[in-house]
């Protein structure tokens, strides 16, 4: 099995184009910095990604996450090893690191991330979710454990089989 580093993903166009638009911005306060101290109770009530995937094939990774707490989650946010694209809307400063903002309690919000794989093989995907994004506001799931968790994914070095419908242009994709 090869490093975590090795799964190498390329956003769709669009969310490529949401990475650029957003990268320049900078300057102001730092982000985190009001952040409020605590524990905050979250559950991932969803961690999907395709165990197997084509090379070239579009895909998503969605992981939701709920606060079962009573308290709002200041910022929640996840880290992912190395994808391209982010979620929409999520964009912050740190390396590999999405935020959707304050999370109430019993609230569920959705990360969702557009990927295409480029590398064959099998590769480990790790994440993990944090209540805030300057480490002062920590995220648990029940028991006092870390909210991570690690995907494994096999990719063929062959592409999906796909075809253009004559009559609409549309890619249907086989199985």
């Amino acid at each position: 099995m090869e490093g975590p580093r090795a799964l190498r993903l390329i956003a769709a166009p669009a969310a490529a184009l949401v990475v650029l638009g957003t990268a320049a911005c900078g300057g102001g306060a730092s982000q985190g910095a009001d952040e409020p101290s605590g524990t905050y109770r979250v559950a991932i009530v969803r961690s999907s990604f395709p165990t197997r995937q084509h090379v070239a094939a579009p895909t998503r990774l969605v992981i939701d996450v709920r606060n079962t707490g009573r308290k709002t989650v200041p910022d929640v946010a996840v880290t992912v090893d190395d994808p391209d694209g982010p979620p929409e809307g999520s964009t912050t400063a740190y390396t590999d690191t999405w935020a959707l903002g304050p999370l109430a309690a019993g609230e569920t919000k959705r990360f969702v991330w557009r990927l295409t794989p480029v590398q064959p093989g099998t590769h480990r995907l790790r994440y993990r979710v944090a209540a805030g994004l300057a480490g002062q506001a920590k995220a648990v799931l029940a028991g006092d454990r870390v909210p991570e968790r690690e995907l494994t994914v096999r990719i063929s070095g062959r592409p999906a089989s796909a075809r253009v419908d004559p009559e609409t242009g549309a890619v249907v994709r086989g199985r």
